[in-house]
């Protein structure tokens, strides 16, 4: 190789592509914007990524399926809300769909269950309505839908004996 392929520009594409592929996973689209900064043309740019994607080093399919498992897992996000960190993150929208649908409902249920469970010792002693309006507005900002937020949390409280009918409708 000569001296000046060894420096030019595909060889600093590269090393700016592994190096933050051994910090972290990446999506095409985050490596992509980071040699855009580093002003990497962008045809050098394409050649780089599409040899990372083809040897495996790249695989924004994997990288949203794992995402999924451990947002959910470690922080209790809901579809909704994994859906637009990974949209953030520039993963095409077929991937995003298809790695979140992976989310099983039930293990999605679960989980807004204890995320109420472990918040509801906090809020005993304020009026129901107040407690269902909290709860709810948590797992809303967690992603979890509207209609599964409230069925979570309506059940929750009756399990520890708040009448029903104290409670807010449901939203529309």
């Amino acid at each position: 190789m000569t001296a000046a392929r060894e420096n030019g520009p595909e060889a600093k594409a590269r090393e700016i592509c592994l190096r933050l592929l051994s910090a972290s996973p990446r999506t095409r689209a985050q490596l992509a914007e980071a040699l855009q900064r580093k002003q990497i043309p962008d045809d050098v740019a394409e050649r780089v990524l599409g040899r990372f994607t083809d040897v495996g080093l790249i695989d924004d399919e994997a990288f949203a399926q794992a995402w999924v498992q451990s947002r959910h897992t470690g922080r209790g996000l809901g579809k909704r809300a994994l859906a637009a960190e990974l949209r953030r993150r520039g993963v095409p929208n077929e991937t995003v769909n298809d790695a979140v649908e992976t989310l099983d409902p039930d293990q999605e249920e679960q989980t807004a269950r204890a995320l109420v469970a472990r918040r509801l010792p906090s809020t005993r002693g304020t009026d129901p309505a107040k407690r269902m309006r909290r709860l709810v507005g948590m797992l809303a900002r967690k992603g979890y839908s509207p209609a599964l937020s409230y069925r979570v949390v309506k059940e929750a409280l009756a399990e520890e004996g708040t009448d029903p009918e104290d409670l807010p409708a449901p939203p529309d």
